[in-house]
């Protein structure tokens, strides 16, 4: 809830629990008062939303209290990694609007995680298990009953270390041998339970290319590299809760292993030892809810699979809940984050309704948009005693909500393309739009009346071809007395000489059903056939050629939308963002 400051009447924005931690630690001197975050994005695809709410934590949290946040990429599975997934993580937080201090990458660490390691080993506190990965399955027990050692478990110190070097050989084969870390096979917390540390990759790395075979796991490689770097928080997601033990055990024992080069007189470089030092108190890890949404799934396997497998045109396909895919849609990076701001932070998991990200892109695009006149399903209207060859140049404001904004010009001619579904030949009483004896205004022009005698031409199937009007000359938009009032709608229109063809994609849910991460069965079945329709007989002002993608646009009377990646001079394409309402139906 926002509370007030009562010296500048203005709104001050309560902070999240997990603020309110940082700001107890920085006000306690934990860590010298430093603080420091990170993002940490494994590059095995591109981000979606639930990623944008950390990032908006991770980075805003920094620049809130005067901190600063790194980027760092957990780059620790060559099987999915590429640089690919790395540049295109990096260009959606900047379009999210934020900056990192530093980059860095996992991989940055593997010489020493690979020595902390071996002083495991040495110690006797890791050890290499030749078990196939369901037998280590099977004898870790269950959240119920421990379980039983490893039989490689005892091995001698020096046959763990040479194991551990022919692990990193070109020869070995995946799945073969795995280093263990020797902990607790009685513990509740079943991550304690001799968690595997290193496997056999034999795929080259995006970075190191083929100098290494084994790589960290996740748990091993994740908290000792915040403690490398000096993170003060890792703020981090509600599913690492039971990992958070883990963490600290790992850090406490690189902690002892530090201690002990340095009582050694080892070379610590590359341990940043100004900041591992007495002053850095360690990581304290906050978790908070993830981000959810109806009518989507936010799990990245699934959200490959449909790429891999076409059933959406890519990892930007604006039907997707990733980062890019938002922007191709349309979406401004301050909606997504107003969106996430609303939501808030907490201990619980929820599901979040689409309909309030679409209410919070409508309500800044409102605020940004161009307002311009498209006609999606045409039909001919001709004004019969508007004098033929004429034109006329009618001015359009582009945002009524921005004056600065400034105005464009459109033609008016005695041929128009109009909505098809703004004329009915037999209306309803209520029908306030065009039909035969009534008058409708057309937007920034005239006020016209369709003949009643003859309203329109159909073709041989019934279909209308033309609509037939007359104008009323004294009523043009902005002149004296041209403000007769009607009862009819105002209508928005497109001159035929000049308007231009254009391609329109309008998007809707990608899912049929309200949580498909929920359902049993196979989340293709769950898609809905109608997420995407296509038009393509469509006309728009000329004015429209000179927009780019990511150009906020308002289409009157239908929504937002903007120039599609495909679009070109010659081939004009939109997508369709939201609409001016609500009109979703469970």
């Amino acid at each position: 809830m926002d509370e007030k400051n009562m010296t500048t009447g203005e709104e001050k924005k309560s902070l999240s629990f997990v603020e309110q931690f940082v700001k107890e630690d920085l006000e306690a001197g934990k860590n010298g008062g430093r603080l420091q975050t990170r993002f940490p994005p494994e590059p095995n695809g591109y981000i979606h939303i639930g990623h944008a709410k950390a990032i908006c934590m991770d980075f805003g949290v920094a620049e809130e209290f005067g901190g600063k946040c790194n980027l760092r990429f957990d780059d620790t599975n060559p099987t999915k990694e590429n640089t690919e997934y790395v540049e295109n993580i990096m260009s959606d937080i900047q379009w999210l609007g934020f900056h990192w201090e530093n980059v860095y990458y996992a991989s940055d660490y593997f010489e020493k995680l690979w020595d902390f390691a071996v002083w495991l080993i040495k110690k006797g506190l890791a050890y290499v298990d030749e078990q196939t990965s369901e037998q280590i399955a099977e004898q870790k027990g269950t959240p119920t009953q421990p379980g039983r050692p490893s039989p490689f478990r005892d091995r001698p110190v020096e046959e763990n270390l040479r194991l551990f070097e022919q692990m990193n050989t070109a020869e070995a084969v995946e799945g073969s041998m795995v280093l263990r870390a020797k902990l607790d096979m009685a513990n509740p917390n079943m991550h304690f339970r001799d968690p595997i540390i290193y496997r056999i990759i034999q795929i080259p790395h995006h970075r190191t290319g083929t100098k290494w075979h084994a790589y960290p796991m996740y748990d091993f490689a994740h908290g000792q590299s915040d403690y490398f770097e000096g993170v003060t928080h890792s703020i981090c997601t509600l599913e690492f809760v039971p990992h958070r033990p883990l963490y600290d055990k790992f850090v406490e024992l690189l902690r002892e292993y530090i201690n002990e080069k340095k009582a050694n007189g080892e070379d610590l470089s590359g341990f940043n030892t100004d900041i591992v030092a007495d002053s850095y108190d360690g990581t304290r890890q906050i978790e908070f809810n993830r981000l959810n949404i109806t009518y989507t799934v936010m799990s990245k396997r699934k959200l490959k699979a449909l790429v891999d497998e076409q059933l959406v045109n890519g990892w930007d396909d604006p039907r997707m809940p990733t980062v890019c895919g938002m922007r191709r849609r349309g979406y401004s990076s301050q909606s997504v984050r107003n969106f996430i701001d609303s939501i808030g932070y907490t201990k619980f998991d929820a599901l979040n309704d689409f309909a309030l990200l679409e209410a919070s892109v409508r309500d800044d695009l409102n605020k940004k948009a161009t307002r311009v006149s498209a006609v999606l399903d045409p039909v001919k209207l001709v004004i019969t005693n508007y004098p033929e060859g004429k034109t006329e140049e009618m001015v359009a404001v582009n945002n009524p909500e921005n004056e600065a904004d400034g105005t464009h010009t459109v033609t008016f001619s005695r041929e128009l393309w109009i909505e098809r579904d703004d004329f009915m030949e037999v209306a309803e009483k209520k029908f306030q739009r065009l039909a035969p004896g009534k008058e409708v205004r057309l937007k920034n022009a005239y006020i016209i009346k369709c003949d009643e005698e003859h309203p329109c031409d159909k073709d041989a199937e019934g279909n209308v071809t033309t609509i037939y009007a007359t104008y009323d000359p004294e009523t043009r938009s902005g002149q004296p007395g041209a403000d007769r009032k009607i009862k009819g709608k105002t209508l928005h229109w497109l001159n035929c000489q000049d308007a231009v063809p254009a391609e329109v994609r309008l998007y809707d849910r990608l899912f049929s059903i309200e949580n498909p991460s929920a359902d049993e069965r196979d989340f293709r079945e769950l898609l809905n056939p109608d997420s995407l329709k296509v038009l393509t007989k469509c006309y728009v002002e000329p004015y429209l050629k000179e927009k780019k993608p990511g150009d906020f646009l308002q289409f009157q009377r239908i929504g937002y939308f903007t120039p599609d990646l495909d679009s070109t001079a010659e081939h004009l394409v939109f997508n369709k963002t939201v609409g001016l309402k609500d009109t979703w139906k469970r």
